[in-house]
């Protein structure tokens, strides 16, 4: 599985067309290329003006398909260098899935958690298994936490990414996740995790034309 991750602040466009061109253009675009499994939207929850999308592939090789390549890259559309380009990138991410490797992100999450970050001075090994051991299977297994998914990057400034799809983004704030997710995070790769991006977004719902 491989996934393609971006995240954009678009306060410099209006906020109506941003939001047209995604829905209307950019996001069928990519829904009928060959590969794509899954387009999801997201909007942040501290910062309104950002936005999150996420891309579930069959393969990461989708991104260098004909079919894809036909969009993408240097084939954007007009809209997309008119809008898109105009958009301050937060994080663009490409890789794939190594926890638990074949996962598709779940239906009905009300929010997404999106974490990435480089690691120094430890060994990915130990990272797969503490995820997989501690993060990926107790997490997921709470049924607030519908899916917690590892990803490698193949084209990002950041090695490894994670997506949390939650119930609600009022998860992050109990002291369950604290416990469970933050603090053993922390005691464990603290002091190897540099780079660190984290962003906390509520699915997008579009608004009906009034």
């Amino acid at each position: 599985m491989g996934l393609l991750l971006s995240c954009f602040d678009y306060s410099p466009v209006a906020e109506d067309e941003f939001h047209d061109w995604y829905d209307i253009e950019h996001i069928p675009e990519r829904e009928r290329v060959p590969g794509f499994l899954a387009c999801q939207r997201w909007i942040a929850v501290d910062r309104p003006k950002s936005s999150i999308a996420t891309y579930d592939l069959a393969a990461i090789d989708v991104l260098r398909s004909p079919g894809y390549l036909a969009i993408g890259y240097d084939n954007n559309s007009p809209w997309t260098r008119r809008v898109g380009w105009r958009c301050i990138q937060l994080l663009r991410f490409e890789g794939e899935q190594i926890v638990p490797g074949d996962e598709r992100p779940p239906a009905g999450a009300g929010a997404l958690l999106v974490w990435a970050w480089n690691l120094d001075g430890t060994s990915e090994a130990a990272l797969i298994d503490w995820f997989r051991a501690e993060h990926g299977v107790r997490s997921s297994a709470r049924s607030q936490i519908r899916a917690a998914r590892l990803f490698r990057a193949t084209a990002s400034t950041h090695r490894y990414g994670a997506l949390y799809h939650l119930s609600s983004a009022a998860l992050v704030n109990r002291a369950a996740w604290q416990h469970q997710v933050e603090r053993p995070w922390m005691q464990r790769f603290g002091a190897h995790e540099r780079d660190r991006f984290r962003m906390l977004a509520r699915r997008y719902v579009r608004k009906p034309l009034s």
